[in-house]
């Protein structure tokens, strides 16, 4: 494992096939956001590593918290039982703790929680939130307000096992109904109840941004 300090200034039963090889994907790098505990249901754990091995099997480099535990572990060994790379993020805080994953192609260590999210965005191309607590909840509430913003256009998905995410999306259609959210959060999200549909959902909103803009910076010529 690459420790890098930043100053403060596996057999299983996936839940889908996945093909063997990389695919023809336009996402590289994309960042996972994710709980530290396991949740009540298997499935929850199943998810995120099938997840993790679906990103290895297409050549897309995982980015996320650094952790060993719950979630954050198994996406991270799901990719790396296939050869993958992985590059955590971490504070040292909870580096102190002995959390940090130590098997990792890549540890970044930085001080604060703002920095360790401002670092795992900068270095994704799209976004993907797994079933977690508030401190995924908070990376996940950010990074679309980050778009909402327009501080980034990288698409976000909701990988919605077992319907974990639908009350939250209810509740985010009785906010725009009352007035307080002024772009559909529909729009933001692109959400999959298992991985390698949410990865094709994901990829596909990547070719189109890129096809996109290309067609805009060539009308400016």
């Amino acid at each position: 494992m690459e420790a890098h300090s930043k100053p403060a200034n596996t057999t299983l039963s996936p839940l889908v096939t996945i093909a063997s090889g990389a695919q023809d994907t336009t996402l590289t790098r994309v960042c996972v956001f994710c709980g530290a505990a396991d949740g009540s249901r298997p499935e929850y754990k199943r998810a995120a590593t099938v997840l993790g091995e679906t990103l290895a099997s297409r050549g897309i480099t995982l980015v996320y918290g650094g952790g060993s535990m719950g979630l954050m572990g198994a996406v991270a060994d799901g990719a790396l039982s296939r050869g993958g790379t992985v590059v955590g993020v971490i504070t040292t805080l909870l580096r102190s703790r002995e959390l940090a994953h130590q098997g990792l192609s890549e540890l970044h260590i930085v001080e604060t929680m703002h920095e360790r999210k401002m670092m795992m965005a900068e270095r994704s191309e799209a976004f993907v939130v797994l079933p977690g607590g508030f401190g995924t909840l908070d990376e996940m509430f950010e990074i679309t307000a980050w778009s909402q913003l327009g501080i980034h256009e990288k698409p976000i998905g909701l990988l919605d096992v077992n319907g974990y995410y639908d009350s939250l999306l209810r509740f985010l259609d009785h906010c725009e109904g009352e007035g307080f959210l002024r772009l559909s959060h529909r729009d933001q999200y692109r959400s999959a109840a298992d991985p390698v549909t949410l990865i094709d959902l994901l990829d596909s909103a990547a070719r189109t941004r890129r096809r996109t803009r290309r067609e805009t910076e060539g009308t400016q010529r």
